[in-house]
């Protein structure tokens, strides 16, 4: 442009002499100096022109040979290649470059040009880590894609151009060959070697009859971390760390990775197994490097070349899936048959027993409530003729002067003794009656401290319940129709609890399901890859379906209760003795509420098994804190009917568990602070619940707590040294204290990742030990466990064995990277279908069920027994 116009400038002042200038001057002269201004402009722009172009030379190339050039500024050289390609075969092609030059400021740039594809880089090669590092690479090698052609053969063209604006003379070696085994064979594995700047990539394509594959690459080596990615037939393809991630499926990976591919998903019956070496080791739980001192130092990347093997196998076809869910099925039906045989064979037992009442001469002494003597810890009180027990204890005495002073037992006790020893009369058969007809009335009028057959004076209240021998009797005086609304809530409010729960636990794995299918990012949900088949949108349908026992046996353990109580209100309606005197209190409340937490566990685990990983993981364990919870209820409940924790209370409780669950899986990943905080609450919270069981309840958490605390030091160990009054109790919460507290340390000082699961074990520590307690206790009192509930016991012991077997296999954790994860995954075990995993799901739904049934027929035995002779621990 400067020289046209300058062209243009003198032109015009040579014009302008011409026309201008006086006659003495030719027309000739003009014409010949704007000539030779003309030539000379057009020689220095033509001049300008040739030292500034660079010499292009193009040279026909064959594969496989290696050509070592040079490349400045001034020349390009371009590389011509042919090869014929089939319709019916793909053959792979790759470029291989190498930066000979020690060092040079301007790099070398390669564009491959392809009928319908172009693929350029540079060498070296710059690749971004974290924190904007930079690592240079000089050696590359791409594989170029080979897009599909109509023809049965044809023969392509492509171009190979080198480039560089660097001044001076830069080497360089390049070689073009074809791939071996660039189509992968269905089970046939294939070796090869990768690093960052020299990634590769396989065609499969999907042989007939097969639907749906599984690509699994292993390497023997954890580092360095790769990524392995799926993607379809197209150009260009994504094979770089930092573009990998754009289109198809992927995952990152150190020795193990297995994608699962359907064909629907791939309209070209194909696709691309892509295998990336990552520039840095984060990602798969590697150590990460120091920071770049400058922000422009380019960091040397070493040896990040990595062996991998890579094997295409057929998945499980449709027969697979319905045997799997048939096996499903088959084993929980299973159990309905078994529960109806049972319950078959036990109505026709209590038929023959029924006949056997009218016969009193052939009841034996257990049928009458007079055959349980008490054993050895008991045999130094007595009971009087009321059900008592009188002991020397001054306690005791004043229980004595108080219920000649109250007479507390009243009507109700006198009735009592009169079926007690068979003397039943007219105007009793008529008050019974009338007892059948008020249990029948509704509830909803019915409060807790309106009916209250214990009088509404503390002191009396202390009497009783700081007994040092406790019955049944004692803390069973409330009105029947009170408990049972009060044990009702327990079921309606975990109703409640898990309709608003569950809806947006649905919701929330539903999207990530989404999430995962549109971006294709398989690290965001920690299956066993192994082992997860997929089924419509799911990705692991099988340990979805693995959780339908809990479901079904949930709602089995539902009906067995339905009948036991519609077994138990005809018995009252009929004024049987037993029913109303006899046995452990029948409330049903709290086996409703276990039922249907059994079914929300299966439920809740399916959907974190959605998309397994550790934001998630409350789904599957806010419902078993409830179940370990409810348990301990229902067991403190059987002697204990009258003072049981309240539904509003317990689930407080249990919300407040869930509640530093959350914090603890958010904040408590080695935060200090936050152990120390949760371990004082779980101490203090232990002594608090050790102080309301010891007492019974009876004891107040005011401004004079400290007053009295050292009151009882003062006279207890100070003034005189006696032991506690309640050896039994205190035996059961010492132990619970130190294994609490044991707990509570262990947690201090290790500081455990996985929380959720920390707070589980000390719900599960806490059950155990209260059920050996129970059943130590039972037996030592002279009570027997029936045969029904025997082989409960044994069965659920030995099921809860092998399920904790399968549970420790660990096939997957979110406490470590996907990476580090997908190296537990392992092949199924069952069928083809299930893992070991899904082992444990089916032997735990069994394992709770039976624990359920434990705690339903532990006590059947004292059914005949009167409450006044079943002791209280």
């Amino acid at each position: 442009m400067f020289l046209a116009s300058s062209f243009s400038l003198n032109k015009g002042d040579t014009m302008a002499k011409c026309w201008k200038s006086k006659p003495r001057l030719s027309p000739s002269l003009c014409s010949t100096s704007f000539l030779t201004r003309f030539l000379t402009v057009l020689l220095f722009t033509l001049h300008w022109v040739s030292s500034e172009s660079s010499d292009v030379v193009q040279k026909d190339a064959q594969f496989g040979v290696p050509y070592q050039d040079t490349v400045t500024s001034h020349n390009q050289t371009i590389y011509s290649f042919n090869h014929t390609v089939s319709r019916n075969k793909t053959e792979g092609v790759r470029v291989s470059v190498e930066l000979l030059s020690a060092s040079t400021k301007s790099p070398i740039l390669f564009v491959i040009r392809q009928k319908q594809a172009v693929l350029s880089f540079q060498v070296p090669l710059i690749l971004r880590g974290l924190y904007q590092r930079k690592y240079q690479y000089t050696q590359v090698g791409r594989t170029l894609c080979q897009p599909p052609t109509l023809a049965v053969a044809e023969t392509q063209f492509f171009y190979v151009d080198v480039s560089t604006l660097s001044t001076s003379t830069v080497h360089y070696r390049l070689q073009v060959s074809r791939v071996e085994s660039f189509t992968l064979q269905t089970d046939t594995k294939f070796t090869f070697n990768a690093t960052p700047s020299q990634p590769q990539f396989f065609k499969y394509v999907f042989p007939d009859g097969v639907d749906t594959v599984i690509v699994k690459v292993n390497s023997e080596k954890n580092f360095p971390c790769s990524v392995m990615s799926i993607q379809d037939i197209q150009c260009p393809v994504y094979d770089l760390d930092n573009n990998v991630a754009f289109i198809g499926m992927y995952q990152t990976m150190t020795k193990k990775g297995a994608i699962t591919v359907q064909r629907k998903d791939f309209p070209s019956n194909s696709f691309y197994v892509v295998v990336v070496v990552k520039t840095e080791d984060e990602a798969c739980g590697g150590p990460l490097k120091y920071y770049p001192l400058l922000p422009d130092e380019l960091l040397d990347a070493g040896n990040r070349s990595k062996t991998l093997d890579v094997v295409v196998y057929p998945a499980i076809d449709s027969e697979v899936y319905v045997m799997g869910m048939l096996f499903c099925l088959g084993i929980f039906l299973s159990f309905y048959v078994l529960t109806f045989l049972v319950a078959c064979i036990e109505n026709k037992r209590m038929n023959r027993k029924r006949e056997g009442f009218l016969k009193p001469g052939d009841m034996s002494p257990a049928e009458t409530g007079k055959g349980l003597t008490p054993a050895s810890p008991y045999e130094y009180g007595s009971f009087a003729d009321n059900g008592s027990t009188i002991s020397s204890e001054p306690v005791t005495d004043s229980l004595a002067s108080a219920e000649g002073n109250y007479g507390y037992m009243g009507h109700e006790a006198f009735k009592r003794r009169l079926i007690s020893s068979h003397h039943v009369a007219i105007h009793f058969d008529r008050s019974l009656d009338t007892v059948g007809r008020c249990r029948q009335e509704s509830l909803s009028s019915v409060e807790e401290d309106d009916y209250d057959t214990l009088a509404d004076v503390d002191s009396d209240k202390n009497i009783v319940r700081t007994k040092k021998y406790l019955c049944v009797s004692d803390l069973a005086r409330k009105d029947k129709r009170v408990l049972n609304k009060k044990y009702q809530i327990y079921f309606w409010n975990i109703a409640t609890i898990a309709v608003f729960y569950a809806l947006p636990v649905i919701q929330l794995v539903i999207t990530y399901q989404t999430v995962v299918n549109v971006t294709g990012n398989q690290d965001i949900c920690y299956y066993n890859f192994l082992c997860a088949h997929p089924l419509g949108a799911l990705s692991s349908f099988n340990n979805i379906l693995s959780n339908l026992g809990y479901v079904m046996l949930g709602l089995l353990f539902l009906l067995i209760i339905l009948q036991r109580d519609i077994i138990h209100n005809r018995a009252l309606m009929r004024n049987d003795i037993n029913a109303l005197e006899c046995g452990i209190p029948k409330h049903f409340g709290l086996f409703y509420a276990m039922g249907t937490a059994l079914m929300m566990e299966g439920l809740l685990s399916a959907c974190y098994h959605v998309c397994p990983n550790y934001t998630n993981f409350q789904f599957d364990t806010s419902f078993m804190y409830m179940i370990a919870g409810l348990c301990m209820l229902k067991l403190y409940q059987k002697r204990h009917p009258d003072i049981n924790a309240s539904a509003y209370t317990a689930y407080a409780c249990l919300a407040a568990v869930i509640f530093f669950s959350v914090l603890g899986v958010v904040f408590g990943k080695g935060n200090t602070a936050f152990w120390i905080v949760f371990s004082v609450i779980h101490i203090l919270a232990t002594m608090l619940l050790s102080t309301q069981l010891y007492y019974m309840g009876r004891w107040r958490l005011d401004s004079g707590i400290l007053r009295r605390m050292l009151y009882l030091i003062y006279t207890d160990c100070i003034r005189q040294c006696s032991g506690p009054m309640y050896i039994d109790r205190m035996v059961l919460l010492v132990m619970g204290n130190i294994v609490n507290w044991s707990l509570a340390a262990y947690g201090l000082i290790k500081r455990p990742n996985d929380f959720a699961s920390y707070l589980l074990a000390i719900a599960i520590c806490n059950l155990l030990l209260y059920f050996a307690f129970y059943i130590i206790m039972k037996l030592r009192s002279g009570e027997r466990i029936k045969c029904l509930a025997l082989v409960c016991v044994l069965f659920t012991a030995v099921v809860w064995g092998f399920a904790l077997f399968f549970f420790f296999q660990g096939l997957s954790t979110w406490q470590k990277t996907p990476a580090e994860s997908r190296e537990h995954n392992r092949d199924c075990i069952l069928l083809s279908f299930f893992d070991d995993h899904d082992i444990w799901h089916f032997l735990s739904s069994i394992a709770m069920f039976g624990s359920f049934l434990v705690l339903l027929t532990m006590d059947d035995d004292l059914d005949t027994v009167q409450r006044d002779k079943i002791y209280v621990f």
